[in-house]
């Protein structure tokens, strides 16, 4: 009986942990991801990502980067040449498992002018799978 009652606080406990844990909001995934984009944290910004994360520039089949190894070079370089980097969400939308986000960026390789873009998130299991960018 003893050996009973072990095993089930040892399968229930578990069970009861992880579905009492809030699952993100596929909007909260992107916002996480912003966040450590303006902190300039690379491996913060990076935990959001998928493995197979590709970064396209909208309209091209070809990806600019794939997989998280390329996405982290590309990052890191920006956020080096980037120190007064900031986004601002101007508009936001949810669409199924989409997050669009019309963007104004400064200090974007230490350029203080406003470039505007629109980023539309692809998230897969609480993780950006694809980033499109749209941009001027």
């Amino acid at each position: 009986m003893r050996l009973v009652v072990f095993i089930l606080i040892l399968v229930l406990v578990p069970l009861g942990f992880l579905f009492s844990q809030k699952k993100q909001s596929i909007a909260e995934v992107v916002e996480e991801n912003l966040m450590h984009y303006n902190q300039r944290n690379i491996d913060s910004f990076m935990t959001s990502f998928s493995d197979s994360i590709a970064l396209y520039s909208f309209g091209n089949e070809i990806p600019i980067a794939h997989g998280k190894e390329k996405i982290r070079d590309l990052y890191a370089k920006l956020f080096e040449a980037s120190p007064n980097l900031h986004s601002t969400i101007v508009h936001r939308a949810v669409i199924g498992n989409k997050v669009i986000d019309y963007e104004s960026i400064v200090g974007r390789n230490g350029k203080m002018e406003p470039i505007e873009m629109v980023v539309i998130y692809e998230i897969e299991g609480h993780k950006i799978e694809k980033m499109t960018v749209l941009k001027e």
